[in-house]
């Protein structure tokens, strides 16, 4: 894979925007940490059905296979779903993870030391033209109130990964009534973003707040709960990048 460009840091106009995020991340991690608790049943059939689902996505795009593709997910976390590809034959050197949050990324080498895990914005990407094959933006727009930035980000995935490479996208649908600091993405806006792009989009999971109630009743109400358009919450496919257009 290519060496990583120096651009010289955080991009001016997006850093009062990575201000509040940092912010909004420090102040809700112990408050998110609890809400995701494992040992939540509805939590574990989300992450289930997730990691299934993404897996059938890229199968269903021929992206599997993952040995040999170069990977980068913008907004990584802990790294869990880097692990997962390295756990679906992806070569772990390959791998790339950049985050906001210098404790994520730090607790991210140290569960899986054999992957590149970078303190990094999104919007100012520091690797060079079509370094990758496959970008997962998992929970990432969603979190980024300012257009411009959402914009700033969207470009540089799009600079980042190569022709014929893909996008593996899960994110909110719908705004969070309780939630001021997240923003659903629906379908015209990942169009305005990404035009152009042949893409395969899906609903899951069913929504959060409601999974975490079904307590014993998990195995059964989530699917059927889940089988109801309007009680799933995100979008979950593959973006495909086009080849540029001919120039006259």
């Amino acid at each position: 894979m290519s060496e990583p460009r120096d651009d010289g840091g955080v991009a001016e106009q997006s850093r009062p925007e990575v201000e509040r995020l940092l912010t909004v991340y420090r102040e809700y991690m112990p408050t998110v940490a609890a809400r995701w608790d494992p040992g939540n049943r509805g939590n574990a059939a989300i992450l289930s059905e997730l990691e299934c689902r993404a897996t059938a996505v890229l199968a269903a795009g021929g992206r599997v296979p993952l040995d040999g593709e170069s990977v980068l997910d913008v907004g990584c976390g802990y790294g869990h779903f880097l692990g997962v590809l390295a756990s679906l034959g992806a070569d772990p050197s390959r791998l790339h993870g950049i985050d906001l949050v210098p404790e994520r990324v730090e607790a991210a080498r140290h569960r899986h030391p054999g992957i590149d895990f970078r303190v990094g914005n999104g919007a100012e990407l520091l690797f060079e033209d079509g370094a990758f094959d496959l970008v997962l933006l998992f929970s990432v727009f969603t979190s980024i109130l300012d257009p411009a930035m959402r914009r700033g980000l969207a470009a540089e995935v799009t600079r980042v990964l190569r022709v014929g490479g893909a996008i593996l996208w899960y994110d909110f649908r719908y705004d969070s009534p309780r939630n001021p600091n997240v923003r659903g993405v629906g379908r015209a806006e990942i169009d305005r973003h990404f035009p152009g792009w042949p893409r395969r989009l899906e609903t899951m999971p069913l929504l959060p707040p409601l999974a975490r109630r079904l307590g014993p009743l998990t195995p059964t109400l989530y699917r059927a709960l889940g089988a109801v358009p309007l009680l799933r919450s995100h979008y979950i496919g593959l973006l495909e990048r086009p080849a540029e257009p001919a120039r006259g």
